[in-house]
């Protein structure tokens, strides 16, 4: 058990050194880094938010909004489905409450209508047991012609729990291109969502952008009527009046069906207009968006078009000629950042619903230094005990445990650099219990090196009996910890995850350290001294 082979100890020394290295860019200032050699890694710890201060936002997914949405949806579709050859005629298409509804004038037709209107109960899953599917709408019709679409229960929360989880996507995606490190977003409770933004300076852009519902769509404004005449009167049917981002707002009177809309979108990045040097979004559409709009503009050379955002008109140029090359622009008075704020906008896609902000918090940096300096003092104060207890109780072979504890946090801090894993305050309540838990593990061995010697064993035999005898019960004792830090790891939020990592991390490090780093310097005191007596 005393004997190493080259090669354990090569990987010995590999792996503590490499431990060493990879902490070093930590105490480093950042042009430092920059002159560091390529080939030695750079990575610092990533701290969490309650460590560096950042942006806090607790968001609720809007149902009532998804709802609206989804009727007025709806409705479009019914009417579509009507007009088609051969007609249907019907009455009262209208919103009442969460159901929309129409009455087919000819009895005669009910029955087809009914046909044409029942796929629009969108189905959205088949059981796995054979049974029937979800709809997210159930369809009635009377007798006398009345034909009713409302929400089922089990589909609108099938419906609302797959929003949060696509919000979800769009918001790791929103903050990602802000360049934020490691931001946490999770789904809390059944609606709604955590923003933690570490590091963010500007709190107030990110919950603009993240909680900015982003749906572009391109309209044909209507050249039969001018807005302020559908103002004053009616607008005509299928037409709706938006206003402009102007200040004061213009209104357009535009067609109610978008031609298209942002999910054709693959890129859009900032550009600058060469005429007038302002900023612009200069988009890119997919294949099929092109064709889209390519036969869109065709079609409709000589009419203008609404670019609209959340029910907004961005601007309203005029189509002078077939586009066809699948790009174009966005102009509308921005500045460089509210383009680059849009361009981010687009490129990670529209949320499924509107998001309502019910808690933010603001946390200055100051507070995670403070954090981080009672972190610091206590994991001294920890350290220093733990060491002057393991030299008071166990004499030279307490002064060896102590290295190996050494080496442990050493590993500890480059595991979480190396992995850039977020260090929260949880996370160092968990290395300042490792370093507690870290001289477990030789307190057993000691302790079973003593019983070998009060048994009449020789040194070398005591202590090989200790380290081979105590390995089992080592193990044991770890891996029940790792089985509790997975589980906070799984079931646990943000800082209890904190905690888990380093928890788990500690205890292979612990396993290492406290076995295989002190049996080898043990190993080497052993070849060298060849004592004769222990005092322990």
């Amino acid at each position: 058990m005393l004997y190493f082979a080259r090669w354990k100890i090569a990987l010995i020394f590999a792996v503590v050194i490499g431990g060493i290295v990879s902490i070093l860019p930590n105490f480093m200032s950042a042009e430092t880094l920059r002159n560091w050699p390529d080939w030695l890694p750079k990575s610092q710890i990533v701290l969490g938010l309650d460590l560096q201060g950042g942006a806090y936002l607790l968001y609720e997914v809007d149902e009532r909004d998804y709802i609206d949405k989804s009727l007025a949806t709806l409705t479009g579709e019914i009417r579509n489905e009507l007009r088609k050859e051969p007609r249907i005629g019907y009455t009262g298409l209208t919103i009442q409450g969460d159901t929309a509804q129409v009455r087919i004038r000819d009895a005669d037709k009910l029955e087809e209508a009914r046909t044409r209107l029942e796929p629009l109960v969108n189905p959205l899953a088949t059981s796995m047991l054979g049974g029937g599917g979800v709809n997210e709408f159930e369809m009635t019709v009377t007798d006398d012609g009345l034909i009713r679409f409302a929400f089922t229960e089990q589909g609108l929360n099938q419906r609302m729990a797959a929003i949060v989880q696509q919000s979800i996507e769009v918001i790791r995606r929103r903050v990602d291109e802000l360049g934020n490190t490691e931001p946490n977003i999770q789904r809390q409770g059944t609606n709604r969502i955590l923003v933690e933004a570490p590091g963010e300076q500007n709190p107030e852009r990110l919950k603009s952008l993240v909680g900015q519902t982003a749906q572009l769509t391109f309209h044909l404004v209507d050249v039969t009527m001018s807005a302020d005449q559908a103002l004053q009167s009616r607008p005509p049917v299928g037409t709706i009046i938006l206003n402009s981002i102007d200040e004061p707002a213009i209104p357009y009177l535009v067609e109610e069906v978008p031609l298209m809309s942002g999910e054709d979108l693959v890129d859009a990045q900032v550009s600058f207009n060469p005429q007038t040097n302002e900023p612009v979004v200069s988009f890119r559409l997919s294949t099929a968006g092109a064709r889209k709009f390519a036969n869109v503009t065709t079609q409709n050379v000589g009419r203008p078009f609404a670019i609209v955002l959340d029910n907004e008109v961005i601007s309203a140029p005029r189509i002078n000629e077939p586009i066809t090359g699948g790009s174009g622009q966005i102009s509308g008075n921005f500045s460089v950042e509210s383009a680059n704020d849009l361009a981010v906008l687009l490129r990670a896609g529209a949320l499924p619903a509107k998001l309502s902000v019910i808690e933010e918090r603001a946390i200055g940096p100051g507070l995670g230094q403070d954090s981080i300096d009672a972190g610091r003092t206590a994991s001294l104060i920890g350290g220093a005990l733990v060491v002057v207890f393991m030299v008071l109780a166990y004499g030279r072979l307490g002064f060896y445990a102590d290295i190996a504890l050494i080496v442990n946090v050493v590993l500890i801090f480059a595991a979480l650099t190396l992995l850039q894993s977020t260090l929260t305050l949880p996370g160092i309540a968990g290395i300042v219990l490792t370093i507690g838990m870290a001289v477990d593990a030789n307190v057993l061995i000691y302790e079973r090196i003593r019983e070998e010697l009060r048994a009449g064993r020789s040194v070398i035999s005591s202590i090989e009996a200790g380290f081979s005898r105590a390995f089992d019960t080592i193990v044991d004792a770890n891996i029940t910890t790792l089985i509790a830090a997975v589980v906070l790891f799984q079931l646990g939020s943000g800082p209890v995850r904190g905690f888990a990592v380093t928890l788990a991390l500690g205890i292979f490090t612990t396993m290492f350290t406290a076995y295989t780093v002190t049996r080898f310097i043990v190993s080497i005191w052993i070849r060298r001294a060849r004592p004769t007596h222990i005092n322990i």
